[in-house]
């Protein structure tokens, strides 16, 4: 689903509601979520899942097309865990991670 198809569905099920403020709505948490992983926070959907921010270490790598040898530097990457009834919705209601 792309921003723009979430926009109009939020515009179709809350049509008391002007699509620009829906999709000022959405921008303003998508830029949050993003500054706060910037910050190096986390951030927490109950139900849905959380958001962190990961440590890469610096590597050698390969160039794929000429073989030679290349330093990767340390960086940030953004992760996500699926919340536990995310992951049951995906999976036809049973959690396969439940035990």
């Amino acid at each position: 689903m792309l921003k723009s198809e979430l926009i109009a569905k939020l515009a179709v099920e809350y049509s008391h509601l002007r699509q620009e403020d829906l999709e000022r709505v959405v921008n303003v948490i998508l830029d949050e979520i993003g500054s706060a992983l910037a910050r190096g926070d986390r951030v927490e959907l109950r139900g849905f899942g959380a958001f962190s921010v990961r440590q890469r270490d610096a590597r050698k790598g390969r160039n794929p097309r000429t073989g030679e040898s290349v330093d990767v530097p340390a960086k940030s990457v953004p992760f996500f865990k699926a919340g536990k009834e995310l992951r049951a919705r995906v999976n036809g209601g049973v959690d396969p991670e439940a035990r």
